[in-house]
């Protein structure tokens, strides 16, 4: 995989729906560029790639018409770090569930759309204190989160809301069920980028 020529590293978020804005703020305050992801060739020199969140079921269309669905798992078998939030961990998981939509097949984990409930059903809570040291009371911001299940062998649960995986890792990728890009903590996005 190639890297960036330039001294920071340069992580993609893909360009289809979601705070993109957001994301990319967030990765230039941890040294890195941001770059949208709207085609295969985008994905050239990348580190690390975000798929943010959104509507899932917009998302995988898109990713469809832009011919994205191949390039992206090949960027993630040659050893591309990845970060799904909310409708992107949804992307990443093996399967979707409640109106099912087109998965990468990326993270060994099934992720249940909209679990917990409707956009006014919102809300914000601490990861629990058991979770992983470097997640335990991060915010977390829900917004028609998907509930993550059935995880893998080799998926680890990072970090936990009320005993539910909020956030979890197989190898060089992220899901996480909330929106870390809301909060103005970094941890989600340095962890995307130790990976890279």
């Amino acid at each position: 995989m190639a890297h960036s020529s330039g001294s920071e590293p340069v992580v993609g978020v893909l360009g289809i729906q979601g705070d993109i804005e957001k994301h990319l703020i967030a990765l230039e305050r941890l040294g890195a560029r941001g770059r949208r992801v709207l085609s295969a060739r985008d994905l050239e020199g990348l580190v690390g790639l975000i798929l943010p969140g959104g509507e899932s079921t917009t998302m995988a269309k898109g990713i469809d018409r832009h011919d994205l669905a191949e390039p992206i798992q090949a960027f993630a078998e040659a050893g591309g770090a990845l970060l799904g939030t909310c409708a992107g961990a949804i992307l990443l998981a093996r399967e979707a569930r409640n109106h099912p939509v087109p998965t990468l097949g990326l993270i060994d984990i099934v992720a249940e759309r909209n679990a917990y409930g409707t956009q006014l059903d919102s809300f914000v809570a601490p990861a629990d204190a058991d979770s992983d040291p470097d997640f335990s009371g991060m915010e977390c911001v829900f917004i028609r989160a998907p509930r993550l299940s059935d995880p893998g062998r080799g998926v680890e649960i990072l970090a936990r809301v009320d005993g539910a995986p909020v956030l979890v890792r197989q190898a060089r990728r992220l899901a996480c069920t909330f929106h870390p890009e809301l909060t103005g903590d970094l941890r989600v996005h340095r962890a995307l980028l130790e990976l890279a």
